[in-house]
């Protein structure tokens, strides 16, 4: 793929994912409260480790990513 189309790509995907947490947050509403991700909080400190949801979104950016770059 050429360098310029490649931007172009990353840009679209980036505007739609902007327009999506903007306009239908509750499409992303699942993220950071699945099964296995990691929430600790004291006091004063709070720590959020999101394992589950990152599996998640490696799983979809993979299957995007072979959908659209498949030869």
């Amino acid at each position: 793929m050429e360098p310029g189309k490649a931007l172009i790509t990353i840009g679209s995907a980036i505007l739609v994912l902007g327009l999506v947490l903007n306009y239908a947050p509750w499409l992303v509403n699942w993220f950071g409260k699945l099964p296995g991700d990691i929430r600790i909080q004291n006091k004063t400190s709070f720590v959020f480790i999101p394992i589950s949801s990152m599996i998640v979104v490696s799983v979809l950016i993979t299957l995007l990513v072979n959908l659209f770059f498949r030869k």
